[in-house]
């Protein structure tokens, strides 16, 4: 487009200069020469070649360019409508994936919080469980010590005080009293 301007200024500074009017004499001499009073006439014409030419050497060219720079355009526009799409569609995405994320994160909660109640029963069926156990235990335990502290008792009874003189028994009838006692 430079090239252009520069063209057209190199002609027309030149043709403005001659155009400005000057000495009455050359007037009368151009007419002399020409038979006409101006020479309007043939720089017209010499003006209507030089577009022409101009158009011939530069119309493909400037065509050439228009076209490129149109495509090159065309080409940005379709990358940027590319990327456009391509935001929408990661935003799309992401939205989705925001939406999966926070539906399942209200499942872990909910399986947490099952979880949870499922362990607080466990613990507390074992505590339980534990509980009865030990009271088995103690109870085998007072058992043990109450049939130890009978026979204590009763050998203690029977040692100290009662002589096979003081009572007569037979061996029958101490194993029946012996018998019912630690029952």
């Amino acid at each position: 487009m430079k090239k252009f301007l520069t063209v057209i200024l190199f002609i027309a500074i030149p043709a403005i200069l001659m155009a400005s009017g000057g000495d009455d004499a050359i007037a009368q001499q151009y007419f002399k020469v020409t038979g006409r009073h101006t020479d309007l006439g043939p720089r017209i014409f010499n003006f209507v070649i030089l577009v022409a030419l101009l158009w011939y050497f530069l119309a493909n060219p400037i065509k050439e360019f228009l076209k490129n720079r149109s495509d090159s355009i065309a080409k940005e526009l379709k990358e940027i409508e590319e990327k456009r799409q391509a935001a929408i569609d990661h935003k799309a995405k992401a939205e989705e994936e925001a939406k999966e994320a926070e539906v399942k994160a209200v499942e872990i909660i909910e399986d947490a919080k099952r979880e949870a109640a499922l362990l607080e029963e466990n613990i507390k069926r074992q505590t339980e469980q534990e509980l009865v156990t030990l009271e088995k235990i103690y109870n085998e335990k007072m058992e043990i010590e109450r049939r130890k502290t009978i026979k204590e008792t009763t050998k203690r009874v029977l040692e100290e005080g009662i002589s096979s003189e003081d009572i007569p028994l037979d061996a029958e009838k101490i194993i029946n009293i012996v018998t019912k006692e630690v029952a």
